[in-house]
Order: structure tokens, then sequence, then C-alpha cells
């Protein structure tokens, strides 16, 4: 794995952000009402799980009223870059090749995420944690369903990792996920021991036959389910 860019450096590069102009006015009502990492999290957790396979940009996504991960990740960023929020997004890697991509950002010093999951706990979380290597930790314990296992992450800005118009093609964007598999990543593998905790307990959760609740998700997870969006 190859070293990863400044954090410093991504968020303060170039942008290619659109005048508000070039966007229509069902867009610029987002782009409006949605000012903060927050309400974007529960923009996209009220939208339906975009299950085709498809790899929409912020328009597109607006234009079906739904999102997959990467597709609210562009959504995201699309929105949040005009409220001053830099387009940078986060890439978690699994042993089974399924990646988990988010939006992230900082707010006073601390990282957060803006996500959308169909799993409880891979969607986003507030802006609480001293580095980006704690922030991917906990999405460590929700990753584990008996073949998912978090390994690394890398980071990117959305400008500098593609030349796509991720922003308005009104076409799929497919070039922009090959980008974030060619791009560098850090090793930041879940310990052995704590992986077959997690698992046994995942396992004795879904042979109970329990509803995916806040409630029992606190069960399973304890008190960092408080930390989860």
């Amino acid at each position: 794995m190859r070293r990863l860019p400044d954090l410093e450096a991504l968020r303060a590069a170039p942008v290619r952000t659109p005048p508000l102009s070039a966007y229509t006015p069902a867009e610029r009502r987002l782009i409006a009402t949605l000012r903060t990492p927050r309400q974007v999290q529960r923009y996209l957790r009220a939208l339906p799980y975009n299950w085709e396979h498809t790899l929409r940009t912020f328009r597109g996504a607006v234009a079906v009223g739904r999102a997959h991960c990467l597709e609210a990740v562009l959504f995201a960023a699309a929105i949040l870059e005009h409220h001053g929020y830099p387009p940078l997004a986060l890439d978690i890697e699994s042993d089974d090749g399924l990646d988990h991509v988010l939006f992230l950002f900082q707010e006073r010093g601390r990282w957060g995420t803006v996500a959308r999951s169909r799993d409880f706990g891979l969607h986003g979380r507030p802006a609480v944690f001293p580095s980006v290597p704690a922030l991917v930790r906990s999405y460590m314990d929700p990753y584990v369903d008996g073949s998912g296992r978090v390994n690394g992450y890398g980071v990117a800005q959305l400008d500098l990792l593609t030349p796509a118009d991720w922003r308005l093609d009104r076409r799929n964007v497919r070039r922009v996920e090959q980008a974030f598999i060619d791009m560098p990543h850090a090793p930041l593998p879940m310990g052995e021991r704590r992986y077959q905790q997690v698992l046994r307990r995942f396992q004795a959760f879904k042979a109970s036959g329990r509803a995916v609740t806040q409630r029992n998700m606190r069960t399973l997870y304890g008190d960092q389910v408080r930390q989860w969006w």
C-alpha cells in the first residue's frame, strides 16, 4: 500500500465547483436547504437505497430520488462544497472486496462522515474523532458480518481523484469507482481477537432473529452506537 496524501493539502486543493446558475431549480433548493453534514445525512437516510448497478452523479441521484453509498458521497460533496466543506471522500477497504465510500469532513479539528448504507452501523458519524484512523476504527465492529473485515483506508479529494463530472453529468460516471480502487490506501487491520469476539456476537444476534433497532444495536455494539448517525 502506498503513502497517503497529506490531509491538509487535500483540504486546500483547488476545486471545480460550478456556479449555482449551472444547477436546476430542484438542485438549488437542495443546496440552499441542506447546509450542514447532519442535514445531508438525515436527507440521505430518508432516501430509498439504490439497488441498481449504476454510478449516478449528484444530478442523476436528485433526478431519480435514490442513491447507494458512492452516489451518496457525490450527492453530499456537491451540496456541502457550497457551504465550505471540501469534496473529500473516505474509502474503507474490506477483506471481502466490498469497500465502503463516505463523504469526509472536518469541524473544529475533529473528523466525521456522511454516508448511505444498507447496514445500520455504516452510515455517517458526527465530527467527534481526533483523527481519520480513529474514525475508520468506529466502522470496524459494524463491518463484521461473516465476510466483511476492515483492513485499510484511503482519502481523496474528488476533483483531484478524477476528471469525471461527478456533479452534473447526466450519464453514469463509472470511472470514479475505478479511481477509488486505484488510489493509495493505508493498512489499518482489525485485530484477530477483536474480530472473533465481534463475529461471535454478530452470529448470535443473527441467529436470534431479533430486529435491527437502535436498542438492539446498543445491546450488540455497546455505547459506540451513540456516535452513529
